[in-house]
């Protein structure tokens, strides 16, 4: 997979951050005060904290632990305990390609000159966690695992696969825009209650 959803805009407002994982690694999303979206290595060059418990100000993210502070490249440009100090250049986050389409946020963790999934100009619903295995998601309704699927009835859903671990992932739904939202919401439920129960 090369480009994958890990949240939709509307989860991840100017000025937070939130952890997400990827196949096993786990990232800290962030969306500056300008709306930028980045995707971050979850974890400080200092002294390994999650950058996800950090906090966002402006165009920065600092760690919650001794506060140091990145500038949108990954890059530390201030270290509250020596505000003298210019920082070495090699004091830095890792950084992932990170784009926002469709609504939603897309990460990918090798670098890619794959375009963008499309979701059919569809509006997102929700995203959920499943306890199984993305595959498992899709070879429900009779696919291969992609970044997205779709599903024609009853709503007609574009699902975007984000797999976190062997063993679980999340969806973000999208469905076009005559569809109910709660009645979405409450079909994914059912699926997810369904798929688990089968797993």
């Amino acid at each position: 997979m090369d480009w994958v959803a890990v949240g939709l805009c509307e989860d991840v407002p100017a000025g937070t951050v939130v952890p997400r994982r990827v196949l096993g690694t786990d990232l800290a999303i962030w969306r500056s005060a300008t709306g930028k979206f980045h995707a971050w290595g979850d974890r400080c060059p200092h002294r390994g904290m999650r950058l996800s418990h950090g906090f966002v100000r402006g165009e920065v993210l600092s760690c919650i632990y001794h506060g140091w502070q990145y500038g949108t490249d990954g890059a530390c440009g201030y270290i509250p305990a020596h505000p003298n100090l210019t920082p070495p250049k090699t004091i830095c986050a890792q950084t992932y390609p990170c784009n926002q389409h469709d609504d939603a946020i897309w990460v990918t963790l090798s670098g890619t000159d794959q375009p963008l999934p499309d979701v059919g100009g569809c509006r997102p619903v929700r995203s959920l966690d499943f306890a199984v295995p993305a595959a498992d998601i899709a070879a429900w309704f009779g696919q291969s695992l992609a970044p997205v699927i779709t599903v024609a009835a009853p709503h007609d859903l574009h699902i975007a696969l984000q797999p976190s671990t062997d063993n679980a992932c999340m969806v973000h739904a999208f469905a076009p825009a005559d569809q109910d939202r709660k009645a979405v919401s409450r079909y994914l439920e059912q699926i997810r209650a369904d798929i688990e129960e089968a797993a």
